[in-house]
């Protein structure tokens, strides 16, 4: 198979080059085993709308690029560099899954892990079909800038009585290392969201309240509601939690966890509770945090619980790392911050800030040429 170089490269510094591709590029982009010249994104038939938009302090993304397309997104500041390519009904994400956007410091002290470019891809449907038979999926997507949403963890608390209760990665007693956008980064180098990034928002974001901030694995796309217009259909359980001679896994300290007679506070996946009892109110999600919208469903990435969707309602067969049902792979490593579950605790620290310079400097350069 003859390799095709990809020439990603943007020249204006501080800006984000977004390059809609005509049908022409896209079979260009999809022709891996030709013995053609490979061929460079950057020229693109005259067809091509190429826009580039200067980054504002806060956010870097272009709002008036069409981002259900195919497109290449390329950011010469945090190197950043993602190709979707939707042909013969398959949306395909290529991605080395670096953030478009400022990320805290790592490895910080609940997460040992650096950040460094991947391979990933992805393969979802171009054409969803909704079937409404809820599905667990570890990784249910990816942002529009190639980085995965992952939102459970691998962290556990395990009891001699035969309980478990999975550590959620947004929760007030154990310090997992996310940084200021929910997010921190796997022993393979992979830094993913467990909730909403506000960087990723603003930087999509048009005057319109929901925000196209990604796709799922069944072909839906997921967005963000700036105006909170949308609920989550779970709240906590009123039950108290049992069990007993409980031990949290290593990456939270391999000590033992009080867990008998607590109380839900959202430490653990478990303490949620799922209800449909709003009915047909257009506001509340479903259990996987989707609802219809204009006729079409959707997911909305939410402010509470879940956050971001557990299991999804379309037809999927999802391909990339990470993909599929079961529990989450890639554990943090060690984290601080250790509370007995159930009490309350300081929250885990965020990640400081770091510097779009440090930034630069901490990740590997990533390779333009794909095969």
């Amino acid at each position: 198979m003859t390799g095709m170089v990809v020439d990603m490269k943007v020249t204006i510094p501080r800006q984000r080059s977004v390059l809609a591709l005509s049908l022409a590029a896209t079979l260009a982009f999809a022709a891996c085993g030709s013995d053609e010249p490979a061929a460079e994104a950057t020229t693109a038939p005259a067809d091509t709308e190429v826009a580039d938009t200067e980054e504002p302090a806060a956010t870097t993304g272009d709002p008036d690029a069409d981002y259900t397309g195919s497109y290449v997104l390329t950011d010469e500041e945090f190197a950043t560099m993602t190709t979707v390519t939707v042909a013969d009904g398959i949306r395909t994400i290529v991605s080395n899954a670096l953030p478009d956007h400022e990320v805290g410091e790592f490895p910080n002290p609940g997460n040992p892990n650096t950040i460094s470019a991947q391979d990933v891809s992805y393969e979802y449907p171009a054409d969803p079909v909704y079937v409404g038979n809820a599905t667990t999926a570890m990784t249910p997507g990816v942002a529009v800038n190639g980085v995965k949403f992952e939102p459970a963890t691998a962290e556990t608390v395990t009891c001699e009585s035969g309980e478990t209760f999975r550590v959620e990665a947004l929760q007030d007693i154990y310090d997992l290392g996310l940084d200021f956008n929910n997010a921190h980064v796997q022993p393979t180098g992979e830094y993913h969201y467990h909730g909403i990034s506000e960087l990723l928002a603003n930087a999509y974001s048009t005057d319109d309240d929901l925000v196209h901030v990604g796709f799922a694995a069944d072909g839906f796309l997921m967005y963000y509601s700036k105006s909170g217009a949308y609920s989550p259909s779970y709240s906590l359980s009123t039950d108290a939690r049992s069990g007993t001679d409980c031990v949290g896994s290593m990456a939270l300290g391999g000590d033992a966890v009080e867990v008998e007679g607590t109380m839900a506070d959202g430490t653990y996946a478990s303490d949620w509770k799922y209800s449909d009892a709003n009915g047909d109110d257009n506001l509340f999600l479903d259990e996987c945090n989707g609802i219809e919208i204009d006729g079409t469903y959707a997911y909305v990435i939410t402010d509470e619980y879940p956050f971001i969707s557990r299991c999804l309602n379309g037809e999927f067969t999802a391909t990339g790392p990470g993909a599929g049902g079961g529990a989450p792979d890639g554990g943090q490593g060690a984290a601080g911050g250790q509370g007995a579950a159930g009490g309350q605790g300081a929250a885990g620290a965020r990640a400081p800030l770091l510097t779009s310079t440090s930034w630069r400097k901490s990740i590997p350069a990533a390779s333009s040429t794909r095969s």
